[in-house]
């Protein structure tokens, strides 16, 4: 017999039990279709986690970290302590050896592959605006600045240069002090509150120490009033809203760049001046260690904790970061965590596909009963065409091409199915989850064409795996004993 012939009598077989034929389809279809809309949501997720660093512009970014003044102390601390791990942008590849001062800056501004170098500078401060006190982080920027971060604004624009009393602040600064739209806060002023500089703080104490006293005699103490304030304030005129709630896309609900979040961002040497001048009790205990260890000689100043460097390509990134290890600072970049990331999404990928195959399985077990049942009700026929000089191959042949059509066919809708399951779940998604909180359409699956036609082929190799056992029985008839068979 011809292979057009077996074919011919594969399908004639099928379409006399259309009923079995079709229930056993089924099994295949849902298999298929299982197996296809778990992988791909697996997929989908680790698409749009990519996309999403991406579109945040994280892969043109590197942290880079030198010795902050808790090292120059002294303090005794591990690289990573419990807990670290929920923010891997603290945790630098090395332990830097050398300060992050405005000289380092420089030096890592010149290495080849780099576009700018910006500090990072962030503190927490009490912040009076619109007849509000509020507590906020605030952030030094650089300006102009070239960041991803600066270029988009919901109102106003960006700080004009770096010695004005400027901010620009966040859309969630504007609804924390009442502002009602983001263009009603551009042009107002927000102050910085904190107690006098180190400076202001002692001649103060001296000015008090001569008039609290004659030849050790008290005097009474004179009453606080606006020319000696304990309070000190700096005020800045809002020049823009930065639009960080993005709605759109990949980036949807994210802070583009590796640069802290702040509400509040002022030029970068005032943010550090400001630092600088009003310690904290931790931070002027361990200055004064610093100091006395020799690691700060006096009158330098600890320079910063971090900066952002960001690389002009992708490309380049390990160069440069192989150049930051050679001057002695540490650092950190996204692609760190990516063969961490892809490990992770390999074992959710895995155990969907399991989880699909495990239906597929159940659906090799029907095809294996239908083939049997076929047997069973085609003996005489069986019978007659070996009779006829039919071999044992072209009798296997026979089966393995009625398993192969319901495996092919069934995944081929199965296939389908998937898609249609695949489009509606994002739909629902959208309507019930993403839409009530403003956010953009996100297709949580992908589908790719080699996902389909592996699926297809998998559904193939099952069906011809679960007729090898009935098409061996058909081939071992004894033609004499189907002939006598009712």
């Amino acid at each position: 017999m011809s292979f057009f012939d077996i074919l011919h009598l594969a399908f004639r077989n099928l379409r006399q039990a259309k009923l079995r034929a079709i229930l056993t389809m089924m099994g295949v279809i849902v298999g298929v279709a299982v197996i296809v809309t778990m992988v791909s949501f697996g997929l989908g997720l680790q698409s749009n986690m990519l996309a999403r660093f991406k579109a945040l512009d994280l892969f043109n970014e590197i942290q880079v970290f030198g010795r902050n003044l808790s090292n120059l102390a002294g303090l005794d601390r591990a690289p990573r302590q419990e807990g670290d791990g929920r923010n891997a942008r603290n945790r630098a590849d090395k332990t830097p050896t050398r300060i992050l001062d405005d000289a380092g800056i420089k030096e890592i501004a010149a290495i080849n592959g780099v576009a700018y170098v910006e500090p990072t500078v962030n503190f927490g401060v009490y912040v009076r605006s619109n007849g509000k006190l509020l507590s906020q982080f605030v952030g030094g920027a650089n300006i102009p600045n070239a960041s991803t971060r600066f270029q988009h604004f919901a109102a106003g624009k960006m700080i004009a240069s770096s010695n004005v009393a400027e901010a620009v602040v966040s859309e969630r600064f504007v609804k924390d002090f009442g502002y009602a739209t983001p263009a009603d806060a551009i042009g107002k002023t927000l102050e910085l509150l904190a107690p006098p500089s180190d400076k202001k703080s002692d001649k103060k104490n001296e000015d008090e120490d001569e008039s609290a006293n004659f030849f050790g005699i008290p005097l009474d103490e004179p009453d606080l009033d606006e020319s000696s304030p304990d309070i000190e304030s700096r005020t800045f005129r809002i020049a823009g809203v930065l639009s960080t709630e993005i709605r759109e896309g990949a980036a949807q609900g994210g802070l583009r760049g590796m640069m802290p979040g702040a509400g509040i961002y002022i030029p970068l040497q005032m943010a550090h001046d400001w630092t600088i001048n009003h310690r904290g009790p931790m931070s002027q205990v361990a200055l004064a260690l610093a100091r006395r260890g020799g690691n700060l000689a006096e009158g330098q100043t600890e320079g910063y904790d971090t900066a952002v460097v960001r690389v002009s390509d992708p490309v380049k990134l390990t160069e440069v970061r192989q150049k930051l290890t050679d001057l002695g600072f540490g650092s950190f970049s996204i692609v760190d965590e990516l063969d961490q990331i892809r490990t992770v999404f390999l074992i959710i990928d895995s155990v969907l596909g399991l989880l699909g195959g495990i239906s597929l399985l159940v659906a090799s077990f029907g095809i294996a009963n239908t083939m049997i049942m076929s047997i069973l009700e085609r003996t005489r026929e069986i019978g007659i065409m070996k009779a006829i000089g039919a071999e044992d191959r072209e009798i296997k042949l026979i089966f393995f091409v009625e398993a192969a059509v319901l495996g092919v066919v069934g995944g081929v809708i199965g296939v389908f199915l998937a898609w249609g399951i695949d489009a509606v779940a994002n739909r629902l998604a959208y309507r019930f989850i993403l839409k009530p909180q403003g956010a953009s359409f996100i297709d949580f699956f992908n589908l790719p064409l080699y996902l389909s036609l592996g699926a297809i082929v998998f559904a193939l190799v099952v069906s011809i795996l679960a007729a090898l056992y009935p098409a061996s029985r058909a081939a071992r008839i004894d033609p004499v004993r189907a002939l006598r068979h009712d």
